[in-house]
C-alpha cells in the first residue's frame, strides 16, 4: 500500500514562496510520476506539476514560471515550491502518483492559505 503524507506551513504572506513537502511510503519515487495538484475553495483540481522516475520534470504552463518541484530519493521525498504567491493561490494541495491508468494514490491534502 503506497501512502502519501504533504506537510508544511499553512499560511503564507503574498510575495513569499510556498513549499510543501511530500512524503512517501510503500513505492520508491524512482519508478512512476509523482504529481502536486490543488483545489481552490469552490473550484475543482488544478494539476501543478509532477517529477518523473528518472527527475524529470513538467509543469502546467500557467504556472511553469512560478513552480519547481524537486525531490529526494533518499528519503524518498518529492517537494513543492511556488514562487510569488497571491491570495489566489490559497487552497488544498495535495501529492499523487500517476500510473499508466490515472491517480492510483492520493496524500489527503493540506490546507494552504495566502494571507497578510
Amino acid at each position: 500500500q503506497v501512502q502519501l503524507q504533504e506537510s508544511g506551513p499553512g499560511l503564507v504572506k503574498p510575495s513569499q514562496t510556498l513549499s510543501l513537502i511530500c512524503s512517501v511510503s510503500g513505492g520508491s519515487i524512482t519508478t512512476g510520476a509523482w504529481n502536486w495538484i490543488r483545489q481552490p475553495p469552490g473550484k475543482g483540481l488544478e494539476w501543478i506539476g509532477y517529477i518523473g522516475s528518472s527527475g524529470t520534470t513538467n509543469y502546467s504552463p500557467s504556472l511553469k514560471s512560478r513552480t519547481s518541484i524537486s525531490r529526494d530519493t533518499y528519503k524518498n521525498q518529492f517537494t513543492l515550491q511556488l514562487s510569488s504567491v497571491t491570495p489566489e493561490d490559497t487552497a488544498v494541495y495535495f501529492c499523487a502518483r500517476y500510473d499508466q491508468w490515472g491517480y492510483d494514490y492520493w496524500g489527503q491534502g493540506t490546507q494552504v492559505t495566502v494571507s497578510s
